[in-house]
């Protein structure tokens, strides 16, 4: 069966795997786990990491480069909707003009939380100022309608807590975010390992975001590779339809026709 390529916004893509920058040991190992993973989509949090902003310190594009990924500033350690819609702004500045951007705003520095009124009131002012927004939020269908009417270009569910490593704690509510959507569905934060990830796609969503589960494991660039696999794993499976769930047992091989009674 033949997959429809990702398409966020204006721009498409192969990869459904989305990775950050944050937490490796060096830019060497974040350039090595980057590539492994093959994802095409990488997210910065312009308010933590040099992109061009202080030019006497390392420039992480060096080494992911814009004109081999896409590079997607978010607003990680933003708060409020004000100070995520200026970082917005500066990455459009930094980016010569870039307008895809990830926005997050946090309720609290505890639990990483959305703050999801600030987030409806930046995602609102971004849209209207031309940015294509993908947003991180709550998994809450009624939001995600909300965020997706105003015209985000993608909604960015948790799948748990930013850097749990928790999994998919609520399945359901991603399917039903997923069934009422005509913009690509993300999970984004609690991703812990490759089941996760595949969990993830094989629900039906389009793409998977994750960070620490790479950078945080024992060999970044190994996991990196997996999760790769997990994902293309999991939306083949998504593709292919799983088997019913039965309560009893079936046997898998004919029941008729013995060569010996």
């Amino acid at each position: 069966m033949q997959d429809t390529p990702l398409i966020i916004g204006s721009r498409t893509f192969k990869s459904r795997l989305l990775v950050g920058t944050g937490k490796y040991k060096d830019l060497n190992e974040t350039d090595l786990a980057i590539q492994a993973s093959a994802a095409e989509i990488v997210t910065v949090a312009i308010r933590r990491v040099n992109i061009g902003q202080h030019p006497d310190q390392p420039n992480l594009l060096s080494v992911i480069s814009p004109e081999k990924y896409t590079i997607l500033p978010n607003t990680a350690g933003c708060f409020d909707a004000d100070s995520a819609i200026r970082t917005c702004m500066l990455a459009r500045e930094l980016l010569d003009g870039h307008n895809l951007v990830k926005l997050e705003v946090l309720g609290d520095e505890k639990t990483l939380y959305p703050n999801v009124i600030d987030t409806l009131k930046a995602a609102r002012t971004l849209v209207e100022d031309g940015f294509e927004v993908m947003v991180y939020t709550s998994d809450d269908p009624i939001v995600a309608q909300e965020l997706e009417s105003m015209g985000c270009v993608a909604i960015m569910p948790l799948g748990s807590l930013i850097g749990s490593g928790l999994g998919i704690l609520n399945p359901h509510t991603l399917s039903i975010i997923k069934e009422n959507a005509k913009v690509p569905i993300l999970v984004d934060a609690g991703v812990g390992t490759a089941s996760d990830a595949a969990i993830a796609m094989e629900l039906g969503c389009d793409g998977v975001l994750m960070n620490t589960a790479i950078a945080a494991a024992k060999h970044p660039i190994l996991m990196a590779s997996a999760m790769k696999k997990a994902v293309e794993a999991g939306r083949e499976a998504y593709l292919a339809g799983r088997m019913p769930r039965k309560r009893t047992a079936h046997a898998s091989s004919p029941e008729t026709g013995y060569f010996f009674k």
